[in-house]
């Protein structure tokens, strides 16, 4: 595949690359942290592919990718620090259907598996990126933080990177075959939040036939 036939995200993720080598790389997987629609599943296996022509080596493609994968992760969990658990409330408090139990029984669930989640949540689309803004709201320690971002986001940016660098110009069949993954987590996504509003639609319903 010709560089100049690469376009949309890819050929900006290529240029970027292009322009400040295996960094560019990072910067773009910092901001695919930060703004989620930008998919690391396209800007992975093309890191990987740049690899494999030459441009830079594979070892700084996965040490890039993993830097700026932990960067984005840390801005957002910071986001949570600054926004707090009384923020968060407030916020919730205010939400159609979102009872104040609702929060206290996410803390009590994070309090328990948070190392696991942030471990395992980056490798899941969507999630990879949302799940340190909960991690900052519950003042996660730091160090513990970092530690398995750093694991996860290497986990995941290593098998991606690895299958650009070996499809080569097939580089693309990673965002493909991905794209049906993702799909999958949106529609599963969506189904839980039917699932909750027919649930709190139904006991309201119930509170107002007890109150009559």
């Amino acid at each position: 595949m010709d560089t100049a036939e690469i376009g949309g995200i890819a050929g900006w993720a290529m240029e970027l690359t292009e322009r400040l080598g295996a960094p560019g790389a990072g910067v773009a997987i910092a901001l695919e942290n930060l703004f989620p629609p930008l998919p690391s599943e396209v800007i992975l296996p093309l890191a990987g592919f740049t690899a494999a022509r030459g441009d830079m080596s594979l070892v700084a493609a996965l040490l890039w990718t993993t830097a700026g994968s932990v960067v984005g992760a840390l801005a957002l969990y910071c986001v949570g620090a600054l926004l707090g658990r009384e923020r968060t409330v407030a916020i919730a408090a205010r939400l159609p259907l979102v009872k104040i139990s609702d929060i206290e029984k996410a803390e009590a669930w994070f309090a328990r598996h948070g190392v696991k989640t942030v471990f395992f949540g980056r490798m899941i689309p969507i999630f990879r990126s949302l799940i340190s803004v909960p991690a900052g709201v519950e003042r996660m320690p730091l160090g513990t933080f970092l530690l398995f971002t750093t694991l996860g986001s290497l986990i995941w940016n290593t098998v991606f990177v690895l299958a650009g660098y070996l499809l080569g110009e097939n580089w693309h069949l990673v965002e493909e075959y991905m794209g049906i993954v993702s799909k999958v987590v949106v529609a599963a996504v969506v189904l839980v939040v039917v699932r909750f509003v027919a649930v709190r639609l139904r006991e309201r319903r119930g509170q107002g036939r007890r109150a009559r």
